[in-house]
């Protein structure tokens, strides 16, 4: 079960999924349930593995592909980018903090575990993109760090 916290057009909704199969989803919108049917079937991987690895070497091929990025460099700063879709359960910094590499900066729920969010560089967290509850997608920017 999975509830989230929506505006759309300036209503407040209390949304809450129930169950997914397959392409349809039971939920609960302010109090009233619906039955919702996706275009394609929902693929729910069965397990999860986080594994904290040591920054790749350069590629050496010119034809090797790239791998993604967690964050990247911009004129402004460093983005740090949701690594999965999931909600910001908690935000352990706030603008103009001064992090390390490696510092805890969130946390976000995805498929019911705990995953945190690490500093991708040392700096100041120039600017917070997301709050408490709200869903993110996978690349979403989360936090600037200058």
């Amino acid at each position: 079960m999975k509830e989230y916290k929506l505006k759309i057009n300036g209503n407040d909704y209390n949304v809450v999924i129930n169950d997914v199969q397959e392409s349809v989803a039971s939920v609960e919108v302010n109090g009233s349930n619906y039955k919702v049917e996706f275009e394609k079937p929902i693929v729910k991987p069965t397990a999860i593995k986080v594994v904290k690895t040591a920054p790749a070497a350069p590629a050496v091929s010119a034809a090797a592909p790239k791998p993604a990025a967690a964050s990247a460099p911009t004129a402004g700063g460093t983005t740090v980018s949701s690594p999965l879709p999931g909600v910001i359960l908690e935000i352990n910094v706030k603008e103009g903090d001064t992090v390390k590499n490696g510092e805890k900066i969130m946390v976000l729920e995805a498929m019911k575990m705990e995953n945190v969010i690490e500093a991708t560089a040392d700096g100041v967290i120039k600017s917070i993109k997301v709050n408490k509850g709200d869903s993110v997608m996978e690349g979403t920017p989360l936090a600037i760090i200058g």
